[in-house]
């Protein structure tokens, strides 16, 4: 009967005449009320909507011209240890209730994934709604987000800084400039290009305001985008380059002490805010934020940043439960110009799957971790060089898309 049914859909692109359709699924999915319909403004919602049409890869299922089911994947890029990597970011995944348990969304995620290969993008971001269904998938954790509360007594006295802070546009140069230095160093971080600024920023974007820290030679070092309201400051995001940077944004968020009673807002790496305050007794709770999946791994490996203590060879044996290009033996050969042969008659080094070889490789977790959860499997003498030649750069991620 399910199959039968299924048979009378069709998959395929989902076009701009389709848009209503697309907002109004993910709105059903989502749980989107008329009532923030209302409020949003449907031309607004709308003018959100139209670059994921132009500029994403939308794939859904049609029962004839009606949509059931879609999702969506970004253009994006990453920072990988150094290396920029194509990244496809999925998004907009819902499918109506009436057409669950027909394995739409198995297949949409093939031919998404498929997609990506194409396009070269090697790896692929999502932000999970269900974190087991995903690794089913082949994704796994490679961030963590550190949400705070800091009481109006714990912010620290003002520090001694030879700089400036100045508020400045929502769209500044400068803001662009800090976080661009900023995202070429951190492991992980989206290399924003306009698409990426523009969704990160929009379901919040009026209600924002923006300053930048400025070095005594004028050179911007540092930005917060943020808001004040029920007397509380809250961080949207706080980026800085260096340690002045980093004091000259606490001190302009102290000048509000009489103000505020909180100061609230997230990290996106695993270092703690508290341990940088005089007054460590902060509130704060971590919770995993984004996974990622390797889409392609011989491409991968092939262009991965490994330290320059690699050398010899190393086989790895993946399993993928999704992609079966990804299954098999992958040998890469460090000598003269690094490569990636699949030899499926050799003996592997290292045994494991899609999803922990990508928190490996990202760092989110370190070999010697790895295999004493039971996730990876290889000897001591295997493991002292996986240790060597992964850099050891935590992952860091503040978009949402």
């Amino acid at each position: 009967m399910a199959s039968n049914r299924r048979d009378l859909l069709e998959i395929r692109p989902v076009r701009s005449a389709d848009m209503q359709q697309s907002i109004d699924l993910l709105n059903y999915v989502f749980q989107v009320t008329n009532q923030d319909v209302s409020e949003i403004g449907q031309q607004q919602m709308q003018a959100w909507k139209k670059p994921i049409i132009e500029h994403c890869d939308v794939i859904g299922w049609f029962s004839g011209d009606q949509l059931v089911s879609q999702m969506v994947v970004y253009p994006f890029s990453v920072n990988i240890h150094g290396q920029p990597f194509q990244m496809g970011g999925v998004t907009g995944v819902g499918t109506y209730p009436e057409y669950a348990g027909l394995g739409l969304m198995n297949d949409l995620m093939k031919k998404s994934l498929t997609n990506m290969k194409k396009r070269g993008q090697t790896i692929s971001y999502l932000f999970p709604y269900s974190i087991p269904y995903y690794r089913k998938k082949g994704w796994e954790i490679i961030s963590d987000v550190i949400t705070y509360t800091v009481r109006d007594t714990q912010i620290p006295k003002p520090y001694d800084v030879p700089g400036r802070i100045e508020r400045v546009e929502f769209a500044d140069k400068d803001i662009r400039t800090v976080y661009a230095q900023f995202s070429h160093k951190a492991n992980g971080a989206m290399i924003r290009n306009r698409l990426a600024w523009e969704e990160h920023f929009k379901w919040e974007r009026d209600e924002l305001t923006g300053c930048v820290y400025y070095d005594e030679h004028d050179n911007p070092t540092g930005y917060m985008y943020y808001k004040v309201e029920n007397e509380t400051f809250y961080v949207k995001e706080m980026i800085y380059n260096n340690e002045e940077a980093r004091r000259g944004i606490w001190n302009f968020i102290g000048a509000h002490f009489s103000m505020v009673y909180y100061v609230k807002g997230k990290i996106f790496t695993n270092e703690p805010l508290s341990f940088f305050l005089e007054d460590s007794e902060i509130e704060e709770k971590i919770s995993p934020y984004y996974m990622a999946r390797i889409v392609e791994v011989d491409r991968f490996l092939a262009s991965f940043p490994f330290t320059s203590h690699a050398s010899g060879k190393l086989a790895f044996a993946i399993s993928d439960p999704l992609l079966e290009w990804n299954n098999g033996t992958f040998v890469l050969s460090f000598a003269d110009q690094k490569r990636v042969t699949i030899e499926n008659g050799v003996k592997a080094d290292v045994k494991t799957d899609i999803q922990t070889l990508v928190t490996l490789l990202l760092n989110y977790k370190r070999p010697s971790t790895l295999k004493e959860i039971g996730r990876l499997e290889a000897n001591e003498e295997t493991i002292a060089y996986l240790e060597a030649i992964i850099p050891d750069n935590k992952p860091w991620f503040s978009d949402y898309f």
